[in-house]
């Protein structure tokens, strides 16, 4: 029976689609194929599909087909980071003298690959604020071939209403390209509303244990998936059987763990927005965030990331994360275990001097499943 009808349920998905029982020994957990090539039956006859590893391996294949499953896609790819992925997506859309639009608040390692690399080979870019869907419109020129989106964005926690900008891509004949890293599947599908492609780092939530490093596409168009698959093989950024593993591990759990991380979320965010040194919280799940209507019809929940800006400016907000006991200071996110990081220090430097610039006085937070009473009085403590 195919993955597509196990269920219309997505915690039941995550636990079958693509971990199918091993047929030789029946352990209902995909194996860690670790191996790099295989045998063939006569010259050209490859059992089962596989050849070489880089091109492709079961426990991979595994992966990528509980990914598209989750996304509600048609294709998933998997990759060695994130980065990769982008990397392979956007050498595959684009061309020399090709535009994209990004995110005024993009992941500083998106921007980087835009500004540093990308840029290198004679594609344009420029920023719009895609919260606001007639600064997208505005800023879509001719040669646009993609519009980026991140939703909830990185680290502003920034919403962008996907059906919408969804449409003025289309209008364009451009791409709409979302990381839903934030979101996960479980809270936000974008396939669903319109986007074309979506990018994960599997590294944060997907994974969920801060053990793996990890990128995944999904597409819904078999012939753009088919495109990047050639990108893929021929780039070899490919994701290793251990992480596969890894991964799908991690999937299983997602439901679980995203209610919580959403639960803890929402009581510290209340909290934050009551105490004396917090000059403003940003979280898509209070009613006065400007994008908590958009974010309500397109979530689930509200996700387990919080942003706050600290009176007293950048030492103060670096004080605050240097205090913090059992919120670990650390870059990445989405783990079971709560972080706290200076993001214009930690992983938006890269973005200094630029549009996508981050406040000085910012601290973001990525809210584990511990207790939420300890969570509360570590901040609060941190806080003084």
């Amino acid at each position: 029976m195919s993955d597509r009808h196990i269920s219309q349920h997505f915690e039941t998905l995550a636990i079958h689609a693509g971990n199918t029982a091993d047929p030789l020994t029946g352990a209902v957990v995909p194996p860690i194929y670790q191996v790099s090539t295989y045998k063939q039956d006569g010259v050209g006859g490859l059992r089962g599909g596989y050849e070489y590893s880089r091109s492709a391996n079961p426990t991979r294949t595994a992966l990528e087909e509980n990914l598209a499953a989750l996304e509600g896609g048609r294709r998933g790819l998997a990759f060695a980071s994130g980065l990769a992925a982008e990397d392979c997506l956007l050498r595959t859309l684009l061309s020399p003298g090709d535009h994209v639009v990004i995110p005024n608040d993009a992941y500083g390692g998106t921007f980087r690959l835009f500004a540093k690399v990308v840029a290198r080979w004679g594609v344009e870019w420029s920023v719009a604020d895609t919260s606001d869907p007639s600064a997208v419109r505005a800023a879509i020129t001719p040669k646009t071939k993609a519009v980026w989106v991140e939703t909830p964005s990185n680290p502003l926690l920034g919403i962008t209403d996907i059906a919408a900008v969804a449409q003025i891509a289309r209008d364009a004949g451009a791409k709409l390209v979302v990381d839903n890293t934030f979101a996960t599947p479980y809270l936000q599908q974008p396939l669903s509303l319109g986007a074309d492609v979506v990018v994960h780092s599997l590294t944060k939530y997907m994974g969920g244990h801060s053990d793996v490093v990890g990128g995944a596409l999904i597409v819904s168009d078999p012939e753009l998936g088919e495109e990047l698959a050639f990108h893929q093989n021929a780039m070899g950024a490919v994701a290793g059987p251990f992480d596969s593993w890894l991964v799908l591990r991690g999937t299983k759990t997602l439901s679980v763990r995203m209610d919580r991380h959403s639960e803890n979320a929402t009581k510290i965010a209340d909290m934050l927005t009551r105490h004396a040194r917090v000059t403003r919280v940003l979280y898509p799940g209070l009613p006065e965030h400007p994008g908590h209507e958009v974010a309500a019809k397109q979530m689930r929940a509200f996700g387990g990331m919080i942003s706050f800006q600290v009176a007293g400016g950048e030492e103060a907000a670096v004080e605050v994360c240097n205090r913090a006991k059992v919120f670990t200071l650390g870059e990445s996110l989405g783990g079971v275990e709560s972080l706290i990081e200076h993001p214009g220090r930690m992983t938006h430097a890269s973005a200094a001097g630029s549009a996508l610039e981050v406040p000085a006085d910012l601290v973001r937070l990525s809210v584990g499943i511990e207790n939420v009473d300890d969570l509360l009085e570590d901040l609060q403590r941190a806080l003084g």
